[in-house]
């Protein structure tokens, strides 16, 4: 493998995680660049490759939320354990079948989620306080799940649908919902690369230099994140649903 596509990865690794410490997405940045540029790979080794810098570039972000924000703790480590669970099954689902039956659901999401997001001009600006307990569980708990094994199944996106779900469903401001977004999203990547290194699909040699850049591009970006705050947050969460968008329907419509 070339120097030259090393250091681009690495490069594509500090943009994604710059862009998914702040409103998630990072990987649809990350494996587009990857499976173009790795063509000889089989896709389950590029997918398992790239957990290695996500799971750096995240765990870098959710140390500057975990610092700045404040979390109930014992809610997060129940989501956090779900969450990998369910992506553990979903990356072991990735390596027996084809997924790209999924992506016109996605791209119906996502245009609802654009739309929905543009229209409600406060939408994730304030925390909503009048969400019972029991019910903050449950969804908790549901999301943890969907989300969960979504990312261990295809991943792209997984970081922005957990913000969504957080502000829609529990509540959370756009600052607040980042930082959970970012714990939850930490314990998925450790489900898929558990099952990733047991079945021996990890390229070690992209794997680290892209984890260092893309922990790099994760710290800048919680730290503007933090500064910014919810209403620079919900304006970069629209770009990145828009350009999950184009590429989503370019997958679908374009791509031969």
């Amino acid at each position: 493998m070339s120097l030259n596509i090393i250091l681009f990865l690495c490069l594509v690794a500090f943009a994604a995680g710059f862009v998914d410490a702040i409103v998630g997405g990072g990987g649809l940045i990350q494996l587009p660049a990857a499976l173009i540029l790795l063509p000889g790979f089989p896709v389950a080794a590029v997918v398992g490759s790239l957990k290695i810098p996500s799971f750096s570039g995240t765990a870098f972000a959710a140390f500057q939320y975990l610092k700045k924000v404040d979390l109930n703790l014992k809610l997060l480590a129940i989501m956090m354990l779900l969450a990998m669970l369910a992506a553990f099954a979903g990356s072991q689902l990735l390596t027996l079948v084809h997924n790209d039956f999924m992506k016109p659901v996605i791209l119906v999401v996502l245009l609802v989620v654009a739309v929905y997001t543009f229209s409600k001009k406060n939408f994730g600006i304030r925390e909503l306080k009048n969400i019972s307990s029991c019910r903050k569980l449950t969804y908790a708990l549901l999301i943890s799940l969907i989300i969960g094994f979504y990312d261990g199944f295809i991943g792209p996106g997984a970081g922005s649908f957990l913000i969504l779900a957080f502000i829609s469903l529990l509540g959370f401001d756009f600052l607040h919902a980042s930082a959970y977004a970012k714990m939850v999203n930490l314990a998925t990547n450790c489900g898929s690369i558990l099952l990733f290194t047991i079945k021996g699909s990890i390229i070690w040699s992209i794997a680290i230099p892209m984890a260092a850049s893309n922990a790099l591009g994760g710290m800048i970006g919680a730290r503007l994140a933090i500064r910014k705050g919810n209403r620079f947050i919900r304006i970069f969460f629209l770009l990145v649903i828009t350009g999950t968008l184009l590429r989503f329907a370019y997958d679908i419509f374009l791509r031969k």
